[in-house]
């Protein structure tokens, strides 16, 4: 696959979706630490009795959304090849005002977590674990892209994420997963060894807003890693519309990959591939988008559940772990530019 025909081109990330264990202590980091919305309370369309979490800025746009299922006391997780190892959000570099990610060292300090400055590209960066094990960075970006707040956010604006930098994906050997990725617009701009591994960084030239970088690393050889809580499922990839997506489907099947038929979403709709390299590719349109069941004012607040599912809400609710939600999720949250 090292040279491919060009494929529908993707705009960046769409969201990223990730394994947890109790979901309390999931929406209290994610809403409370990290000043995410949880813009979307659903569960799991293939497993209805477990929740799905949706966190992002405050209107819940493509590129901004992480998304988690949780599972009570599942095991941790393991790294290894064919996976996306870590999840990164754009902030503001430092400026005037202060540092940034030298304010979120803090922040995280205290609550729990062990923050640790690096520089990677020459793009300063703050790196660290969410509750489940979950790898997050932090990148200072001079010019980050807009994200919608929302009254009653935890964090300064100055703080605020800025939607996703990019992911980064952990492979034993590169050369058909960049050929992917290229193929699908993404164009490398960085590279260097790490030991016996190789990481290159690259940037979507159709991207106009958050989540337009991915980092591949070749490791060189396969490593072994197990999935549970603290580890990405899948990464997800934006199109424009249905057209685009079969489009994209179409392509992907000539190359001979495996392609799920289209799943409806409600938010959007999917198609799942697995890249060579071993990591679960979706491509999520980016319509209807989070307003399709609930308008921006009220996202978050109660739990959705999509039309064939609706008729079995008690016996859905009953089974659902329990759900205590942090402040910043309340009925009184608006969205704010």
């Amino acid at each position: 696959m090292s040279d491919l025909p060009a494929l529908p081109t993707t705009a960046g990330l769409h969201h990223v979706s990730v394994l947890a264990a109790d979901p309390s202590r999931n929406a209290r980091f994610w809403t409370g630490t990290m000043g995410q919305r949880l813009v979307k309370r659903t569960v799991n369309y293939d497993a209805p009795s477990m929740h799905h979490l949706y966190y992002g800025d405050g209107r819940g746009a493509p590129g901004t959304v992480l998304t988690f299922f949780p599972v009570p006391n599942a095991a941790a997780g393991t790294l290894g090849t064919g996976e996306t190892s870590t999840v990164a959000y754009a902030v503001p570099a430092a400026g005037p005002d202060g540092d940034p990610l030298e304010a979120w060292a803090e922040r995280l300090r205290s609550a729990g977590a062990e923050p640790l400055r690096d520089d990677r590209f020459g793009r300063p960066l703050l790196s660290f674990r969410d509750p489940d094990g979950l790898r997050v960075e932090l990148i200072a970006t001079p010019e980050p892209p807009a994200a919608a707040g929302y009254d009653g956010e935890p964090v300064p604006e100055r703080l605020r994420l800025r939607g996703f930098d990019g992911v980064t994906l952990r492979v034993a050997d590169a050369r058909a997963t960049s050929a992917l990725l290229r193929a699908a617009g993404y164009r490398p701009v960085d590279e260097r060894a790490e030991g016996r591994a190789h990481r290159v960084l690259y940037r979507a030239d159709a991207a106009d807003g958050p989540g337009a970088h991915v980092e591949v690393v070749a490791e060189g050889r396969p490593l072994p890693g197990r999935d549970g809580r603290g580890t990405v499922h899948h990464v997800a990839f934006r199109l424009p519309d249905d057209a685009a997506q079969a489009a994209m489907r179409e392509a992907l099947l000539s190359l001979g990959l495996q392609v799920s038929h289209v799943r409806e979403r409600t938010y959007f709709r999917s198609i799942y591939v697995r890249e060579p390299g071993g990591v679960l590719f979706e491509f999520a349109t980016d319509r209807p988008g989070m307003t399709a069941d609930e308008p921006v004012a009220e996202l978050g607040r109660i739990l959705r559940l999509p039309d064939w599912a609706e008729p079995k809400r008690a016996e859905i609710e009953a089974s659902l772990p329990p759900l205590e939600l942090a402040t910043a999720t309340s009925s009184d949250a608006r969205p704010r530019a």
